[in-house]
């Protein structure tokens, strides 16, 4: 807990007020404001509250402000003053500040990380993409020069899950890594339009690999 009280009084240091942490806690917990907002008073008057998965505890109130611990799933999340005059602002001051430079960052952060999608939901560019899908289809390896000056073996191979199918691009030794009637996993994917049709890359980024266990919509797929 101390650790996480000095980093709360770190982060409220760098001139970030309370109101604009707490609006950080809202955004990176998807804790809705107002609920935030109203289970903080509420802390403030019963000692303690719920909202959602985020439970919030009065500690002590002085004339001018409470300490308030946040917890995450039992787990402290941060412990920091919240003044009165806080409360008493028009309007829910933490709505009021989820445009911040700390939330940006956050949900910059956020939507870099690899998702999880389904073949209808892949469109031209898209980045980080993680797909879990069955071999149909390899096209014989044809020997191409690349522009990097050495030649290299390439093979489409054709994928599907239970919501479609899209051509998948394959180089080297990543054509013989799988075989017709394979589930495999992509990590890290690429779209691409070539051809003006719509193909799915792995780049230097990312990973394909084989899969045993497959879900029952998986299933569906394999065994059509």
């Amino acid at each position: 807990m101390e650790i996480t009280r000095e980093k709360s009084r770190e982060t409220l240091r760098n001139k970030v007020s309370a109101g604009e942490y707490l609006a950080f806690l809202s955004v990176k917990y998807e804790v809705d404001p107002d609920k935030l907002f109203y289970a903080l008073i509420s802390a403030g008057e019963n000692q303690e509250s719920k909202c959602g998965d985020v439970s919030i505890e009065c500690r002590g109130k002085t004339q001018e402000k409470g300490i308030f611990l946040i917890m995450k799933d039992s787990k402290v999340v941060a412990q920091f003053p919240i003044s009165k005059a806080f409360f008493l602002e028009r309007g829910n001051p933490i709505k009021n500040l989820m445009k911040t430079d700390m939330i940006r960052r956050h949900l910059v952060k956020r939507d870099k990380r690899p998702r999880s999608f389904l073949i209808k939901d892949l469109r031209t560019g898209m980045n980080r993409v993680n797909l879990k899908a069955k071999v149909l289809e390899i096209l014989k390896p044809k020997l191409v020069f690349t522009r990097f000056g050495n030649y290299a073996s390439v093979a489409n191979a054709v994928i599907a899950d239970e919501t479609g199918s899209i051509r998948l691009c394959l180089w080297n030794e990543q054509i013989d890594s799988i075989s017709v009637g394979d589930s495999i996993e992509i990590e890290n994917g690429r779209m691409s339009m070539f051809r003006g049709e719509k193909q799915l890359r792995i780049g230097k980024n990312g990973t394909l690999r084989n899969i045993e266990a497959l879900d029952p919509q998986m299933k569906q797929v394999h065994n059509a």
